[in-house]
């Protein structure tokens, strides 16, 4: 397990689409980075505190029901999903790309995974991207988003790490 932070860059989503279409067990995790990730190696529920066993990170395997569709329609979703994270985790919060196995799930059902192997960091392009190839959908999409303590409706999830792959406090 490297915690280098000097990682390549990817800048289109075909590049990512083509890591998912080659490796099982890849994940986005949207944090500090791996020098700070790694040191650690455990995420922590934002809502109680706990520590979790592993980084808490966004799959990106496609999953068979996918079928045919474009693999960058597949990441481009991923990716949009959680990409109010660093406006909500503060500076520094950037997507990166890494192959692990996961080993738990935390409680808003994310991976947690361990043998880290980071990849690559996903440049902010990337994110417009995918924030563009979403809007052309029919559908109506949207990054998720939590919401926590006093502001929380009862009965939604208020956040382990705030959502699937976020930064660690």
């Amino acid at each position: 397990m490297s915690g280098s932070d000097d990682l390549p860059v990817l800048h289109k989503l075909r590049e990512l689409a083509d890591l998912a279409e080659r490796h099982r067990s890849l994940y986005v995790r949207w944090s500090r980075g791996p020098a700070t990730d790694l040191a650690k190696a455990t995420s922590k529920d934002d809502l109680t505190g706990v520590s979790m066993p592993g980084l808490s990170a966004n799959p990106l395997d496609v999953e068979p029901w996918w079928e045919d569709r474009p693999v960058e329609l597949w990441v481009a979703r991923r990716l949009h999903d959680y990409s109010h994270l660093p406006r909500e985790k503060g500076p520094g919060v950037r997507p990166w790309v890494l192959l692990g196995r996961e080993n738990a799930r935390g409680p808003d059902n994310e991976p947690l995974v361990d043998d880290v192997k980071p990849l690559a960091w996903i440049d902010a392009k990337m994110i417009a991207e995918a924030r563009e190839k979403v809007a052309r959908e029919a559908g109506a999409w949207g990054p998720l988003r939590r919401t926590s303590g006093a502001d929380a409706t009862p009965g939604t999830a208020n956040g382990a790490d705030a959502a699937p792959g976020t930064a660690n406090g």
